[in-house]
Parts: C-alpha cells; structure tokens; sequence
C-alpha cells in the first residue's frame, strides 16, 4: 500500500463516518423505529454514541422552551468535515 491508498481509505471511512451521523439524525427523529429496522439503528447509535458523549459533556446544551438541543452531533459532523477537507482535498 502507497500513502495515496491510505488517504484513499482514510477518506471513505471520514465519508462513511458523515453519511453514519445522518442516519443517526434521521433515526432520532422517528419515535419508534420498526421493529425490523432496530438492529440497525442500534448498532448505528453504538457507532455514534462513543463518539458524541465527550462532545456533550463540554459542549453545554441550549434549552428553548421544553426542549434541549443537542449539538454534540452538529459539531462532530462539522469537525469530520473539516477533517475530511483538510486529508482529501
């Protein structure tokens, strides 16, 4: 393997990683998946979860009216996107 290959590999992982965090959003936004479905959004959750819990505890989470916002997942999208910029392009 030549670095190009690696940064190749590097780079659809970083792409993956983007494309697994928008399942993750969509996901959060169904109140009760199919039962079908669920093996997949949990394993998509265990794949997110190790990965925005640092963020959430450094990261305070805004409250309008009754609900929080969780920005964890915004600024780990962001943060793979410039990471990603910053390796492939």
């Amino acid at each position: 393997m030549t670095g190009g290959d690696i940064r190749a590999i590097i780079c659809f992982l970083l792409l993956v990683a983007q494309f697994v965090l928008i399942l993750h959003v969509v996901f959060s936004w169904v109140p009760r998946p199919p039962e079908p479905i669920m093996p997949f959004v949990r394993g998509i959750r265990r794949l997110v979860e190790p990965l925005a819990a640092p963020i959430r505890k450094v990261l305070p989470q805004p409250q309008i009216g009754m609900v929080r916002l969780d920005l964890s997942i915004i600024v780990l999208f962001f943060g793979l996107f410039l990471l990603r910029m910053l390796i492939c392009f």
